[in-house]
């Protein structure tokens, strides 16, 4: 219980009444601030209660398949998540411990991927895996420029070459000024091949970006295979051309239950590479992690030695202050589980994938893309429409909308910008009950729309062809544009 308190002529005025009830209270009788800055102040329970209430609009998370972030941790995480609110990482003065249990994560990581020597391997924490990615291609710029000044040549405009990226790729390649060549895709071909990666390179290229887990579809680009293709490259035309794997998706899922797949620094040509942890490393959100093969292969010009609060530190990151929480929780992760409980884990949610894959393959009118092969892909599933339907994946993304299941439906890119599909992302949390569920909603929701087809202003070859650009101007469910490309 508490005493209402009004404000009259810039004076708090408290009234004897006594109000048991915050919705009776004066905070909750008119409309919430929207846009000017509010007069008053508002009591803390009012506070929460209106922006609590306001957020039930959102989707449930755990129901949201287009994300490929966290939805669940654990009492644990949750407790050590509140307990670090205050610790600035970037305070390694400060907070010292802090910064130790971020370079354990770092050698435990070069460990797992590979590395040489894990105890000498650079690396840091991130936001996410975007700002992970863009270290790693600031990293491959400055040793191409080094490359070029040595040798003498005149250096022309940088480039990376890259099959179906995720868009922080596009935004590193326009703010740092550097050649973005995005190999079309082909027929039958849903990522880039060493063939392709090879025939667009030249001595202006920094790096071949290989996507373990490529966001449309969910499969892995054979970074063996690229490799073999750059070696072939080097011998024939002395072209040594690095790669950087995008392993946000896989970095934490194949060195637990797909070993044999060689992608990662076991292949020398691979210098960097960058990951989510709050991915499939089940970390919360805002942890990423970017790291260099050998401390060399991190120029001395991207970090900086810096004095901040009274202690000098190295920080060789696109932000600066940011919580401690992410890579302190990722910790936890790592020395709860170890690579038996990751293994078991994992292995775990591949059989709800592989089950959920099966079941949508049973319904009916799909043709599945990937089906949650550990050996070729994330904890995804992805599928297209096969044959002419009353119906297209627009449509039965937003019918699934309907029951609060959030999964995205896009075009490919180019060149095959007019094939639809449609992807389930599947996380920790998500179970086999859950998985039934779904897939009970996705026949139901095919009888309905079969039985009464919404899409009736357009062809079903204009319903299925929608570019990126067309996302926009065309009347199509919010689901098309909602690719779940989070980082």
């Amino acid at each position: 219980m508490w005493y209402e308190s009004t404000y009259s002529g810039g004076i708090l005025m408290t009234d004897t009444r006594m109000i048991d009830d915050v919705f009776a209270s004066n905070e909750l009788r008119h409309d919430a601030p929207k846009v000017g800055c509010p007069e008053h102040e508002m009591r803390p329970e009012a506070a929460y209660q209106l922006v609590h209430d306001e957020l039930m609009l959102d989707g449930v998370s755990r129901m949201n398949l287009a994300t490929f972030c966290t939805t669940w941790v654990d009492e644990f995480a949750r407790r050590l998540m509140s307990e670090t609110l205050d610790k600035n990482i970037v305070d390694k003065d400060e907070y010292p411990q802090t910064a130790e249990l971020e370079q354990r994560c770092v050698h435990m990581l070069a460990d797992l991927w590979h590395a040489p020597d894990p105890s000498t391997t650079r690396g840091t924490s991130t936001i996410g895996s975007s700002e992970a990615a863009m270290l790693g291609g600031l990293a491959a710029k400055f040793r191409w420029r080094k490359r070029m000044h040595q040798s003498g040549k005149q250096a022309g405009r940088p480039n990376i070459v890259c099959g179906p990226v995720q868009v922080c790729w596009e935004k590193f390649a326009r703010y740092f000024d550097v050649e973005l060549r995005q190999i079309p895709l082909r027929a039958g071909k849903y990522h880039m091949t060493g063939a392709d990666a090879a025939a667009h390179c030249d001595e202006n290229t920094i790096m071949v970006v290989s996507t373990f887990g490529v966001t449309f579809t969910g499969l892995y680009e054979n970074v063996e295979e690229i490799s073999q293709a750059l070696d072939r490259l080097e011998r024939d035309r002395g072209l040594d051309i690095p790669i950087h794997v995008d392993a946000a998706g896989g970095g934490f899922l194949a060195p637990f239950v797909a070993p044999s797949v060689i992608w990662d620094f076991r292949l020398p040509r691979v210098k960097s590479i960058n990951s989510s942890g709050h991915k499939n490393g089940l970390a919360p959100l805002g942890s990423g992690w970017a790291i260099w093969r050998e401390a060399e292969d991190l120029p001395e010009e991207l970090i900086f030695n810096v004095d901040y609060l009274g202690g000098n530190m190295a920080t060789f990151n696109l932000n600066f202050s940011r919580p401690g929480g992410p890579a302190i929780t990722q910790y936890y992760e790592l020395i709860r589980l170890g690579r038996e409980g990751y293994t078991r884990l994992q292995t775990a949610i591949y059989e709800v994938c592989r089950h959920l894959a099966r079941g949508i393959a049973d319904i009916g009118p799909f043709e599945m893309i990937h089906s949650g092969d550990p050996m070729r892909g994330i904890t995804a599933i992805s599928w297209r429409l096969r044959g002419i339907q009353p119906f297209n994946l627009y449509d039965l993304s937003d019918r699934l909308r309907a029951r609060g299941w959030l999964i995205a439906a896009y075009p490919l890119p180019a060149d095959r910008q007019d094939e639809v599909i449609m992807r389930a992302v599947i996380r920790h949390g998500f179970s086999f009950d859950m998985a039934d569920l779904l897939l009970e909603d996705i026949r139901r929701s095919i009888d309905q729309l079969t039985e009464h087809p919404w899409t009736t202003s357009l062809t079903r070859k204009e319903a299925g062809s929608f570019t990126h650009n067309a996302v926009a101007s065309v009347p199509t469910p919010d689901s098309v544009r909602h690719k779940g490309n989070s980082r």
